[in-house]
C-alpha cells in the first residue's frame, strides 16, 4: 500500500513539473494566432444559441395543439390555454379533484381537440336510495335515478321501475338533492308452450301480464293459473297448446338512444348520461310435423331494453386555425396532399373518398381524384360540417394523428 501511495506521489510531481507547463505553453502559442479569439467567440456564441434555441421552444413557442379550455366548476368558469391531450390530464394538471359522485362532461378520456373547448364538472349532492327497506345515502351527481342507483353500485333489471321526487326532511333523510326511489319487479317462471322462461313483471294479476308481455291467447291455447289470480314472486305460469310441437329462438332488442343537445358541450362531443342495454325477445313457433314448416304463435318480450341517454354538444366551435392549414394537415394525412390519388383500394382524391360519400355530396364528377382541387376542397368542408362528430366520426385516424380540430375552421 505504501508503494502504491509512493509511485502516486511521483506520477502527480512529474504531471505537474513537466506536462502541466507544456500544456500551458501550447495553449498560449496558439492563442497568439489571429484566428484564434474569433473561432473560439464563434464556437462559445454557437453553443450559446443553440441552448436558448431549446430553451425557447420548449418553453415559449406555442404548440399547434395549444388551445383555449373553458372549465365549469364550482360556480366558477375558468378559461385555460392547454396543451393536454385529454381532459383527465388537463384537470390533473390544474389539481381540480373529483369526488365521490362527481360526473365530467365529456368523459376523462376525451381528447381536447379545438379552441373553446368545453368541460363541465358537476359536483355531487347526498341522495338517498329507497330500496324496499333499505335506504342507502349515497353522493352523486347524475341526471337520470337509473344513473345515480348504478352509479352507486345498486343492480338493478331493466324491469324496475325508479322515480325521484324532492328531499322533504333534511335531517331524516339525510340527503339535500333527490330521493330515488326504487319499486322492484317480482321474477316470475312463465312456461309458454313447454319451454320454461324467467322474466320480471309488475303486474298485479296473471291477466295483466299477459297485456303487459303482449301475449295473446290463440284459439286453443289455455293459462294456468286463471287470468284473474295475483301474481306473486316465482310463479310459474303456463301457457299451454294441447297437440302442439313448439320451436323457439330468442332475438335482441336494440337499445334506443335518445339524444339531449347540451349548449354547455362543444360541438363534436358528447356524454352518455344513461347506460343503455338491449331487451330480450322470445319468439316461440308451432312446427307442422308432416312439413316441418313454422307458424308463429307468441312474441313475447322477457326483458325490455334499457335506454341510452346521451347528450351532444351544440356550443358552436370558433376559429381554431387557418382553413386552408387545416386543409393542408388534412390532404397530407390522408393522400400525402394528391388530388389525384387512386391507389385502386376504393377511395379516390386528396381526402380519400368513397364513391357512395362523394356521390351524395353532388359534385358533377364521377370520383374525387377527377374533381378540381378547389371541388374536393369544399367537398372534404361540407361532408365533415354535416356529421355530428366532424372528423372524430369521420376519419379518427388523421384526427388523432394530426391534432387538427374536429370541424373545419369558418375560414
Amino acid at each position: 500500500m505504501r508503494r502504491k501511495l509512493e509511485r502516486f506521489k511521483l506520477k502527480l510531481i512529474r504531471y505537474r513539473r513537466i506536462w502541466l507547463p507544456r500544456r500551458i505553453r501550447k495553449l498560449k502559442i496558439v492563442s497568439r494566432h489571429p484566428f484564434a479569439v474569433p473561432v473560439i467567440t464563434f464556437a462559445v456564441l454557437l453553443v450559446v444559441s443553440a441552448v436558448v434555441v431549446v430553451l425557447l421552444n420548449r418553453y415559449d413557442t406555442p404548440a399547434s395543439n395549444a388551445y383555449v379550455v373553458i372549465i365549469s366548476h364550482d360556480h366558477i368558469e375558468q378559461t385555460v390555454p392547454s396543451r393536454e391531450p385529454t381532459v383527465g390530464t388537463l384537470l390533473a394538471k390544474l389539481h381540480i379533484t373529483l369526488g365521490q359522485g362527481d360526473v365530467v362532461e365529456p368523459s376523462l378520456t376525451t381528447r381536447i381537440n379545438q379552441d373553446k373547448f368545453r368541460i363541465n364538472i358537476y359536483r355531487a349532492v347526498p341522495v338517498a336510495i329507497v330500496d324496499g327497506t333499505n335506504t342507502t345515502f349515497t353522493f352523486s351527481a347524475a341526471t337520470t335515478p337509473r344513473a345515480i342507483a348504478e352509479q352507486a353500485g345498486i343492480s338493478l333489471y331493466p324491469e324496475d321501475e325508479l322515480t325521484t321526487s324532492p328531499t322533504s326532511n333534511f335531517v331524516s333523510q339525510q340527503a339535500v338533492g333527490e330521493t330515488v326511489t326504487i319499486k322492484r319487479s317480482v321474477p316470475i317462471s312463465l312456461i309458454l308452450y313447454g319451454v320454461p322462461t324467467v322474466t320480471r313483471t309488475h303486474s298485479d294479476t296473471v291477466g295483466q301480464m299477459l297485456a303487459e308481455k303482449h301475449i295473446v291467447l290463440r284459439n286453443g291455447d289455455t293459462v294456468q293459473p286463471v287470468a284473474n289470480t295475483p301474481i306473486t314472486a316465482n310463479q310459474q305460469i303456463f301457457i299451454l297448446h294441447k297437440g302442439t310441437k313448439i320451436a323457439t329462438s330468442t332475438q335482441p332488442i336494440p337499445a334506443p338512444v335518445q339524444t339531449i343537445n347540451d349548449p354547455t358541450l362543444t360541438v363534436g362531443t358528447s356524454a352518455v348520461r344513461q347506460q343503455g342495454s338491449p331487451g330480450v325477445l322470445l319468439i316461440t313457433y308451432q312446427v307442422d310435423e308432416k312439413t316441418g314448416a313454422q307458424t308463429q304463435l307468441q312474441s313475447v318480450q322477457l326483458q325490455p331494453p334499457v335506454t341510452e341517454i346521451i347528450a351532444k354538444g351544440t356550443a358552436p366551435v370558433p376559429v381554431s386555425s387557418n382553413l386552408a392549414a387545416w386543409l393542408a394537415e388534412l390532404r397530407d394525412c390522408e393522400s400525402g396532399g394528391n388530388y389525384q390519388d387512386d391507389t385502386g383500394n376504393g377511395y379516390y382524391g386528396a381526402y380519400q373518398f368513397s364513391v357512395g360519400t362523394w356521390d351524395t355530396l353532388g359534385t358533377g364528377y364521377a370520383t374525387a381524384n377527377l374533381a378540381p382541387p378547389s371541388v374536393q376542397d369544399e367537398a372534404i368542408v361540407k361532408n365533415t360540417n354535416r356529421s355530428g362528430a366532424g372528423l372524430a366520426g369521420q376519419n379518427p385516424g388523421c384526427y388523432y394523428r394530426t391534432g387538427i380540430s374536429a370541424f373545419p375552421p369558418s375560414q
